[in-house]
């Protein structure tokens, strides 16, 4: 394992819309992480635990998507993140990576791989969300998850925070006070972040990608689901395996939103085992 901080990795690169922040560790073949939503989300928050296993391997980096972290403020009608991707891998010289996204990451990832096929090798995904009918006919409206989550944006209290990671996880000692205010701390640094995003609130999002676009994805799929995760419900990832033809899924027990957070050995193991012996 290797010994990293979030400062020891800390990078900055200017897009053509703002600069991007990035952490960074190792060498060898490129896995960009993209964390989730949720305010005081970051690339380090969501992953640095992996990235100190993975880093040994593989060149890891986890960006702030805009209008996160240290990134640049954006609205929701400006949020274009598999475009901001492609630029982003463009200014680093990769011209192609394994991507690894985290709910709203793994939206973008799926998009990503679905619009540029020719720059992505393998897709990873942890609790992302996949539109389409229901499965299991779970009510309407947000889930338990999505309304905590809504209210960090207004109050990102560290009281606040402890309710949206409790949430997010399965084990409560996941929670971490640590945790709990780095996420607080993160998301009072950058009020532009939590007013743009408040204002998206109940505004129509743009659409996910549609069944012909998934079955359309050439990458290899490893799509990873926590069977207790009250966030993002597993029928989501049921059905993304359903869609994508050269996919499999994983279904953990005891494991809320955030797989690599509470089974960090796990998910390393699968991520690398997945990398090293499915051809991209």
């Amino acid at each position: 394992m290797l010994d990293i901080t979030q400062e020891s990795t800390s990078k900055f690169i200017t897009t053509s819309r703002g600069d991007i922040h990035y952490n960074e560790v190792g060498e060898g073949y490129p896995l960009i992480l993209l964390h989730g939503s949720g305010p005081g989300a970051t690339g380090w928050s969501n992953f640095n635990k992996n990235m100190s296993v993975l880093g040994e391997k593989y060149r890891c980096i986890a960006p702030d998507l805009p209008g996160w972290g240290q990134s640049y403020a954006v609205t929701l009608e400006e949020r274009r993140h598999a475009e901001s991707l492609l630029e982003f891998m463009d200014l680093l010289g990769i011209e192609k990576a394994a991507i690894i996204g985290n709910s709203m990451g793994g939206a973008v990832s799926i998009r990503f791989a679905a619009m540029y096929q020719d720059r992505i090798s393998h897709l990873i995904t942890m609790g992302s969300g996949a539109g389409g009918a229901r499965l299991f006919g779970f009510g309407d409206g947000p889930s338990e998850g999505l309304k905590i989550l809504w209210k960090g944006y207004r109050d990102p209290s560290p009281e606040t925070m402890r309710e949206l990671v409790e949430i997010m996880t399965f084990d409560k000692a996941n929670a971490s006070d640590e945790l709990v205010q780095q996420r607080s701390a993160n998301a009072r640094s950058r009020q532009d972040h939590l007013d743009n995003f408040i204002d998206g609130i109940g505004k129509p999002r743009f659409p996910f990608v549609s069944d012909a676009e998934l079955a359309g994805i050439t990458a290899p799929a490893l799509l990873i689901h926590g069977r207790d995760d009250r966030v993002v419900h597993y029928e989501n990832t049921l059905y993304l395996v359903a869609q994508i033809p050269n996919s499999r899924a994983v279904l953990i027990n005891r494991c809320g939103h955030w797989a690599q957070v509470e089974h960090p050995q796990e998910f390393n193991s699968l991520v690398d085992n997945f990398l090293s012996n499915t051809p991209a």
